[in-house]
């Protein structure tokens, strides 16, 4: 699935830890105003390393490298011109909207207003207000006497129209910069991608600063060697473009000694057993990786035990070397069916036909829409009155919050709708990638069966509507009550049958073209996205309005909160 190699290539190794994106950028590049954070004041010089912090006040992500930056200033900070700004979207109201809400807001109104009118006192005063990040809406006075900042002066910042001015400008640099997630961290005009430790920081700015180095810079701590395999298949097509990724990993992992295995080696082979692997490709790390003080925090998250190696999850699984490959000509897993004819290859691109394009690319003897998996695709799709479908990620934010606009949506139309829903993720070998890990893959399953065995008045969405407000939750046995049965749900998950229930959702999705959690199908050839029911219901009746006139006059809940595009995955 694109999205998911994308968010976790893009996310996992640049910025493995950061508060949530914001909406889309404004474009331009306003000139500095004044109040820009600068510390130390006179850090500025023609040979100045210039460094470029984007952050939220709230964000623990965004206080972590503020803290971790303060130590290096102190030592080099005069070579350096460090820039604070802080990320917001400014309404048309003249107010603010940020990640954490208007204390945040708040909060990074009187951090600017601090460095304005005390630069020399701004570290102590940030690093009070750090101390309790969610607070900072409220502590700052305290912060500002602490530190002998002018709290009048502070306060009348704060609170006029100055304060919305320096935040102004400053959400418009973060724009510009094209930062979207706290911390974005910029150098000499390019992403930075090193250690967000002190130690790092100072590394990966003494690197960069001109000959002769500063004193400092010869106090680094030394990083330790970690040893760290690419494991690959020449017989995956697809493998090649996970190897982008290793370039990310050596400027994490300042110590990463890189290599590219071949399964088909006597070395490939070797590790693929030792690391107890079953799919490729697969980024493996030797226990030195615990060493590091500076990446295995970013990386812990994303480490599983794998023999005597660390397994990164860095991108899915797609290959199984001891699996059919599915344009060979070749019976590769010994199960005497060949390419197309193993079941394990429906989902490969070799296999599946083109609705659109008068050829038979599956050589299966039927063209374009007499394929039965065309069905689903747009090319092939029929208008079908009153028919509603939902593609989710059943442990997707969104996802989670279209299921619960159902429980109104389905209200208000007696139940009536037909109303049906498929699953988003991938098919690989004999088993599945989702987004969110195995336990989406789990919960998507068992939501299945539940459809497959409560579907009269969508008993099952009881079930749905129940784990929603604890979807990561693996106790899931205590929403199987009031008539659905656990044991059967169970029987089902365990089962062949669950697997070929997801399997089938999946090729609906796939078929389909849909990536993003939610979307929404209406009549079977309308397309439209939304979280809350006031959108569902209104984009229903467009198409469905002469069936439901009075129901479709009903104002439902509309939610705010949320924007009615957001999504997990590719749209």
């Amino acid at each position: 699935m694109k999205s998911f190699v994308s968010i976790l290539l893009s996310l996992t190794f640049v910025a493995a830890f950061a508060c949530e994106r914001m909406p889309k950028e404004k474009k331009g590049a306003p000139a500095p105003a004044e109040g820009q954070t600068t510390a130390p004041k006179e850090a500025a010089g023609p040979k100045a390393l210039k460094v470029e912090f984007y952050v939220m006040s709230q964000c623990p992500y965004g206080v972590e490298v503020e803290n971790a930056v303060k130590p290096v200033l102190d030592k080099i900070g005069n070579l350096i011109d460090f820039k604070l700004d802080y990320i917001v979207n400014p309404l048309p109201d003249g107010s603010f909207k940020s990640l954490h809400g208007q204390p945040e807001v708040d909060g990074n109104i009187v951090q600017l207003c601090a460095n304005k009118y005390a630069p020399e006192k701004f570290w102590a005063f940030l690093g009070c207000q750090n101390k309790n990040m969610r607070d900072v809406h409220n502590n700052w006075k305290a912060c500002a006497e602490q530190n002998g900042l002018d709290v009048a002066k502070l306060q009348a910042c704060k609170e006029g129209q100055e304060g919305k001015d320096l935040l102004k400008a400053s959400g418009e640099r973060a724009q510009a910069a094209k930062a979207g997630g706290s911390p974005t961290i910029v150098v000499n005009g390019k992403p930075y991608a090193g250690g967000r430790s002190t130690n790092g920081f100072m590394r990966a700015f003494c690197e960069q600063l001109p000959a002769p180095k500063p004193a400092p810079c010869a106090d680094i701590k030394p990083p330790p060697v970690v040893n760290i395999v690419f494991v690959t298949d020449s017989r995956c097509k697809e493998c090649a473009k996970f190897e982008r990724g290793l370039e990310q990993v050596k400027r994490m992992v300042a110590g990463a000694v890189v290599k590219k295995v071949d399964y088909t080696t006597e070395e490939g082979k070797k590790i693929y057993d030792e690391a107890k692997l079953t799919m490729l490709p697969a980024l493996l790390a030797d226990e030195n990786l615990k060493k590091d003080e500076e990446a295995y925090p970013r990386l812990a998250r994303f480490a599983t035990p794998a023999g005597s190696w660390l397994m990164l999850k860095a991108f899915p699984q797609v290959f199984d070397p001891k699996g059919e490959i599915c344009d060979n000509t070749t019976d590769d897993n010994g199960d005497n069916l060949i390419d197309c004819a193993d079941p394990t290859c429906r989902f490969n691109a070799a296999c599946m036909e083109i609705c659109d394009n008068k050829t038979d690319d599956n050589k299966n003897g039927k063209i374009d829409c007499d394929e039965p998996d065309c069905a689903f695709d747009f090319a092939c799709r029929k208008e079908v009155p009153n028919t509603l479908e939902l593609f989710v990620m059943s442990q997707c934010p969104y996802g989670v919050k279209a299921f619960d606009a159902m429980k109104e949506v389905l209200k208000n139309f007696g139940n009536k709708i037909d109303f049906k829903v498929y699953f988003i993720a991938d098919k690989v070998g004999t088993g599945f990638n989702a987004l969110h890990g195995q336990p989406e893959v789990d919960e998507n399953i068992r939501e299945l069966c539940a459809m497959k065995n409560y579907a009269k008045d969508f008993k099952y969405m009881e079930y749905i509507w129940c784990r929603n407000p604890q979807i990561h939750n693996p106790d899931w046995k205590g929403c199987a009550k009031d008539g659905i049965d656990p044991a059967v749900i169970e029987a089902c998950f365990n089962g062949e049958e669950g697997k070929k229930l997801l399997e089938d959702s999946l090729l609906v999705a796939k078929m389909s073209k849909v990536g993003g959690s939610p979307t929404w199908i209406a009549n079977g050839k309308n397309k439209f996205s939304g979280i809350d029911a006031e959108t569902v219901k209104t984009e229903f009746c467009k198409y469905n309005d002469k069936v439901y006139a009075a129901e479709c006059k009903n104002t439902l809940t509309k939610n705010t909160q949320m924007p009615a595009g957001g999504g997990c995955g590719a749209k």
